[in-house]
């Protein structure tokens, strides 16, 4: 009697939201916690994955995204609703900003909104690199620079960095607030440079600050640019999904302590938060901040004044750079004019714009982020197929210069802008994983959830009558989607599943969009849906570390795929590895054949069977114990 009356008074003090699925949500959080499973860094900073020899938008395991970061924070959200302490949240918030957020960002002030960048062409392949820009191509102005400097007093982005090398793999050394200074990791640095075809397999990795210490005789940054000469610099990218997603997280918090009566606990990383999603802005606007509609003719297409830019859609992402030595004098800024459903927020735009806790300072940012969440909801309407699913995206910039797109694609444009089925890039295009479906639609469920808005409904009810007819089931276990084809254009686009698998992330991640759909439009399907697939997840698929599942990576072939380097141009990495003409995936990284799994890896490229893994994700394990969290919470079960 008396060890009940403790729990009990336990369970008072702390505030635990006692339930099956929340506790399920606390045995999936304490295995990402447990130091032994290896998810972070000395630092504190996620780990792309628990594995090192893992290859996919990262090239290594032990790097890190924003999208990792972004998960963290939503996470420690979800265990502070639980648990009632939310001290885990503000402590993610902390490491997202000590190490996401880049500290180098010197010569900003340099940056003249005025003529933000200078036009360059994206190209087809990276044999058409490197491209030469051209200052005669009219660019539009920032409309939104003057009035983020006056909200905080500074030059400098709020937003994160995309891509991290946590242990230092490479030997970039670009530290917060270093240049290829030899200190170390988590260190920042870049990838993908050269165009749609150009995949993980295809990419010649790069520092983000460039001072010519590696690669060349100009650093890396004659792969990707012709110019008369070159400049010490830096330049990041933002994911803007991850951004949104960590305003997510935060709006969750914000209503997860209020409603604990402990907002007080929060109030400072929400502001935080806020202040991302008012750089985030950035994102909203075309690349070179040309007007939006019908811009064909990187010469005919004129450059935008004050909102005319901007397209208000998540867009893929966008960047920003400078010289690296303040006295040379220059800063840029680019938006994105592609847009991939996938990337939509829906949720984060209500909460910039109608939340008090998280409405930004900009003077704009209500009203922009008003608009983009109109014009989100359009977005999935536009695109949706008739079977239910979402259909790629749109773009300001037809292939990336503005050219004429196919006939077909000049009617039915959304205010615009053309139909792009597989937006940004192709290898593996860019619409074809399933998992893009219920990321962007359980976004779009929540904001249901918390609005009722009756257009969303309608919207995900075809979803969701789409998705549950498409899950196979044997017995208990599941068959997600895993390939999509589309044929078609938009607005009467069409979808086909060509090929099922065991993704444990898009299978909690659906779950959860069915879960927040039930809770409110009362979808006893749904929520029976959700409730099967989130027992299969526990039941059939844990781990020491978490909950996965075996899988097979026939891709791996490409570890000896040719990477295009042009002829005659030589450099080499900090380790020694040389960029030629010769160049291959594994070439260029020969830190990969001391990793612990590479045999498995070498037998199949000598002939041997197709590696199998099981992987842990750090977004994937995050998502299936926040399935789980949500499932308890909006059920009390």
């Amino acid at each position: 009697m008396r060890a009940s009356l403790a729990i009990l008074v336990l369970y008072c003090i702390v505030g635990i939201h006692a339930g099956v699925y929340t506790d399920r949500f606390l045995q999936q959080y304490n295995k990402i916690h447990n130091s032994a499973n290896g998810y972070f860094s000395s630092q504190g900073v996620p780990y792309h994955s628990v594995e090192t020899l893992i290859v996919e938008a990262p090239d290594q395991g032990h790097q890190t995204t924003s999208e990792a970061f972004s998960y963290h924070v939503w996470l420690e959200a979800m265990h502070g609703a639980i648990t009632g302490d939310f001290s885990s949240f503000n402590q993610a918030w902390n490491i997202l900003e000590q190490y996401a957020i880049p500290a180098l960002q010197s010569a900003n002030g340099a940056y003249d909104p005025s003529k933000p960048a200078t036009f360059q062409a994206e190209w087809d392949t990276p044999s058409q690199y490197p491209s030469l820009s051209d200052s005669s191509v009219p660019v539009g102005q920032d409309p939104i620079y003057q009035e983020l400097k006056n909200a905080y007093g500074t030059d400098s982005y709020y937003s994160m960095h995309w891509l991290f090398d946590v242990d230092n793999v490479y030997g970039f050394s670009n530290t917060q607030g270093a240049c290829e200074d030899g200190s170390g990791g988590p260190s920042l640095f870049n990838n993908y440079q050269r165009g749609p075809e150009e995949s993980v397999w295809r990419t010649v990795p790069q520092p983000t600050c460039d001072q010519f210490k590696y690669g060349g005789p100009n650093g890396f940054l004659d792969l990707f640019t012709k110019d008369n000469s070159y400049a010490h610099q830096y330049k990041y990218t933002a994911a803007p999904d991850a951004d949104a997603r960590a305003v997510q997280a935060a709006f969750w918090a914000a209503k997860w302590a209020t409603e604990k009566g402990q907002y007080w606990s929060v109030s400072d990383t929400v502001s935080k938060a806020s202040k991302l999603g008012d750089y985030l802005r950035y994102s909203l606007f075309d690349k070179y901040f040309k007007k939006i509609g019908n811009c064909i003719g990187a010469q005919a297409c004129q450059g935008g004044t004050g909102k005319e830019s901007a397209h208000y859609l998540i867009s893929w992402y966008f960047a920003w750079g400078a010289s690296y030595n303040a006295q040379y004098g220059w800063a840029w800024r680019i938006g994105d004019g592609a847009s991939h459903f996938g990337y939509q927020n829906p949720l984060a735009a209500y909460a910039l714009s109608n939340d008090a806790n998280l409405k930004p300072k900009g003077a704009s940012a209500v009203e922009d982020w008003q608009n983009s969440l109109d014009r989100q909801l359009e977005l999935y309407e536009y695109l949706q197929t008739s079977e239910g699913a979402f259909a790629g995206g749109v773009t300001n910039s037809w292939k990336g210069r503005y050219e004429t797109p196919d006939s077909d694609l000049l009617s039915n444009t959304f205010h615009g802008m053309f139909y792009d089925w597989e937006p940004v890039y192709h290898d593996p295009p860019s619409n074809r994983w399933f998992g893009m479906q219920p990321w962007s639609a359980d976004r779009l469920a929540q904001y249901y959830y918390v609005t009722g808005d009756s257009k969303a409904q309608a919207i995900l009810a075809k979803w969701v009558n789409w998705v549950i007819a498409s899950i196979k089931w044997n017995g208990n276990d599941f068959e997600m989607p895993a390939n999509l084809a589309w044929s078609s254009d938009a607005p009467d686009a069409h979808v086909t599943i060509t090929s099922y698998g065991k993704d444990i992330g898009t299978a909690s991640a659906t779950a959860r969009t069915l879960s927040y759909y039930a809770a409110k439009a009362n979808d006893g399907n749904a929520k029976a849906t959700a409730k099967k697939l989130l027992d299969a997840l526990y039941d059939l698929y844990q781990t020491e570390k978490g909950i996965s599942a075996p899988e097979s990576r026939d891709d791996y072939s490409r570890f000896n795929e040719q990477v295009y380097v042009p002829s005659g141009w030589t450099g080499k990495y900090p380790n020694g590895d040389v960029i030629d003409s010769s160049a291959t995936f594994i070439k260029i990284r020969s830190w990969y054949k001391n990793d612990p799994d590479w045999p498995k890896v070498e037998a199949y490229l000598n002939g041997g069977a197709v590696p199998v893994f099981t992987y842990h994700r750090f977004w994937a394990q995050a998502d299936v114990a926040l399935a789980f969290g949500a499932y308890g919470l909006l059920f009390d079960e």
